[in-house]
């Protein structure tokens, strides 16, 4: 099945009932500029509002408004995967549905993606003041992650427009389930463009979802997902605690103190501190512990309970042979421009005491 539309918009909402038909109005606004042909697939991630019922709505006054219901909250990355395996078009837009990102950047990240760019970053340029602490933890996770990963993560967000061949690699060739579709938007490489916009204040009737500690859980997921350098630090601090040691064991017993309450307090700091050590080293390992578990449960990374105006899912995109970009007058056939498979390996392993079975 090939797809009409030549643009599709992907919204993750949880409990967005209040702004939702506001949001999708400016949207549509937006992508009238660009073409009548256009979808767009609103997310329900196991809302306790009336989010669907807005998408319900929405879809019977225009059928472009399609809407997906998880079966419960899954999180925005589960709901961006679910909306992007649904998302048929030769260009796709994720952002969020709060309208803190604005739609009227749309057109110019159609242009950049139809001048040669396959992955068009909208990129903050300014914030709101009143988040200062907010905004000083998103920089410093940025950075962070940058440094750790090395990939350019700094001042990126969720909206940005990605080629139908970039939605199939993100969706069918990379099955993780810790995922972070910001880093891995920049993992797959191709032709990247960003463009500047400023974030539009925040109605007062509608606040922040994101508190402190999901973020740094979030955080702490997508490092640990793209970096193993937090565990090559792990003998490095081994080391410094073992030249402590070694430095306080050559020190003159004369300069060490003498009087029961003071040595008490040396030796505690000593022992707090070397604990403190073998726990953080702990925890690291098991962040890393805990992503490997959820790669072995093999769970699905969500479950619909609902689909409004959607049937199947995407087949893989057919490609212009040239320039790989979805080609209007391809063949029908879902399979007539997937993406070549190289051949099959020769099996060079051997069998040990009958595993792996035949």
């Amino acid at each position: 099945m090939k797809s009409d539309n030549m643009l599709s918009v992907v919204i993750p909402a949880f409990e967005e009932g209040l702004l939702l038909r506001e949001t999708l109005a400016s949207l549509s606004s937006s992508l009238q500029q660009v073409s009548e042909h256009y979808e767009i697939i609103v997310v329900d991630d196991g809302s306790r509002d009336n989010t669907f019922d807005q998408i319900k709505q929405a879809n019977q006054q225009d059928p472009r408004i399609k809407g997906l219901r998880l079966s419960r909250n899954f999180g925005k990355e589960a709901a961006l995967l679910a909306g992007l395996r649904h998302a048929h078009s030769p260009a796709v837009i994720t952002m969020d549905a709060d309208l803190q990102h604005p739609p009227a950047l749309i057109p110019d990240l159609y242009q950049a993606w139809r001048a040669g760019a396959r992955i068009v970053h909208a990129i903050k340029v300014s914030k709101q003041p009143k988040n200062w602490l907010h905004n000083r933890l998103s920089q410093l996770f940025n950075t962070l992650f940058s440094h750790l990963s090395g990939l350019p993560l700094t001042m990126a967000s969720d909206y940005k427009l990605l080629d139908q061949q970039v939605v199939h690699i993100l969706t069918e060739q990379l099955p993780e389930r810790t995922r972070f579709m910001r880093g891995l938007s920049c993992w797959v490489g191709f032709p990247q463009t960003t463009l500047p916009f400023a974030v539009p204040k925040r109605r007062p009737d509608h606040n922040n979802r994101w508190g402190y500690w999901k973020l740094t859980t979030y955080a702490l997921r997508a490092i640990t997902a793209f970096s193993f350098l937090p565990l090559t630090l792990l003998p490095i601090l081994a080391i410094l605690l073992w030249l402590a040691a070694l430095l306080l064991g050559q020190m003159n017993p004369d300069n060490l103190p003498t009087e029961p309450t003071a040595a008490l307090a040396f030796l505690t700091v000593i022992i707090l501190s070397s604990s403190g050590c073998i726990l953080l080293g702990l925890a690291v390992i098991g962040l890393y512990l805990a992503n490997i578990y959820r790669e072995l449960q093999q769970r699905p990374p969500y479950l619909i309970a609902e689909k409004v105006g959607l049937t199947a899912q995407k087949p893989p995109p057919a490609c212009d042979a040239t320039n790989g970009r979805p080609d209007s007058g391809s063949s029908d056939d879902p399979a007539a421009c997937a993406p070549a498979q190289p051949p099959p390996a020769a099996d060079t392993t051997q069998s040990i005491d009958g595993w792996p079975p035949p």
